[in-house]
C-alpha cells in the first residue's frame, strides 16, 4: 500500500517522514526543502510564496503542479485529487491542515464533502502534535484508539443521529440527544463502535497541551 504524506501550508509542529511519496502543498512545498526532502510533487497556485522562494520549489522538487489562482479547489483539494488520480489505493496523511486561515482550516476538514474525494474518505488522516482527524461513511465501524491521544469526538457532517458504543460516554436509543460535536469522550478497556445513518461523520482524536 503507497503512502503519502501531503504538507499544506498550515502550522506543521509534528511529522513523520516514513513514506513513500512526499507532496507538497503551495508552501509546505518549501517546509519540506528545508528539511532536507525533495517533494516528489509540488501543486498549488503558490501565490503565497515570492518568486525566488518558487524557484527554489521548482529547482528542487520532482515535478511541479501549479495552477491558476482563479480555481474552483483550494489547493489541498487539488493535491488530494491528485494524489488519489495517480494512487486510488493509497493512504493519505495531511500535516499542516491546521493553524492558517479560518477559512482553508474548515475546507481542510471537512474535505469529504467534495463528491470526487468522498469515496477515498477512510484513506485520510490529518495530523498535527495535539489532534487527528479521520472519516466514517455511513455504516457501522469498530473506532480503534490512536497512541498519546486521550480523547475522542465525533462531527456528523449531516445531523445524522449517532450510536456510540464502548466508549466512556456512550449514546444510543435510551439516552440519545443531538449535538453537532459530541466532545470529550474516552475510550475505556473495550473497543468503541460508531453507527452513523446517512452522511459521515468526522472522528476527531486529541489531547490536552503539554
Amino acid at each position: 500500500m503507497t503512502k503519502i504524506a501531503l504538507f499544506a501550508g498550515g502550522m506543521i509542529d509534528s511529522f513523520q517522514v516514513d513514506f513513500d511519496i512526499f507532496i507538497g502543498v503551495d508552501r509546505g512545498s518549501l517546509f519540506l526543502i528545508e528539511q532536507g526532502i525533495c517533494p516528489d510533487l509540488a501543486v498549488g497556485d503558490f501565490d503565497s510564496v515570492s518568486e525566488e522562494e518558487l524557484a527554489l520549489v521548482c529547482s528542487q522538487s520532482k515535478e511541479v503542479l501549479q495552477a491558476q489562482p482563479e480555481k474552483n479547489d483550494t489547493d489541498l483539494e487539488l493535491a488530494v485529487k491528485t494524489a488519489f488520480v495517480r494512487y486510488p489505493q493509497a493512504q493519505v496523511t495531511i500535516f499542516g491542515a491546521f493553524g492558517g486561515r479560518l477559512d482553508h482550516t474548515l475546507a481542510n476538514i471537512f474535505l469529504p464533502s467534495d463528491p470526487e474525494i468522498t469515496p477515498y474518505m477512510q484513506q485520510i488522516r490529518l495530523c498535527s502534535a495535539q489532534n487527528e482527524l479521520s472519516y466514517c461513511p455511513q455504516g457501522r465501524h469498530e473506532i480503534k484508539p490512536v497512541a498519546g491521544m486521550n480523547y475522542l469526538a465525533f462531527m456528523p457532517v449531516s445531523n445524522s443521529r449517532l450510536t456510540i458504543e464502548g466508549a466512556k460516554y456512550p449514546l444510543n436509543e435510551s439516552n440519545y440527544f443531538f449535538k453537532k460535536v459530541y466532545a470529550s469522550n474516552e475510550f475505556i478497556d473495550e473497543p468503541v463502535f460508531l453507527e452513523c445513518q446517512s452522511g459521515y461523520v468526522i472522528v476527531i482524536y486529541s489531547k490536552d497541551r503539554s
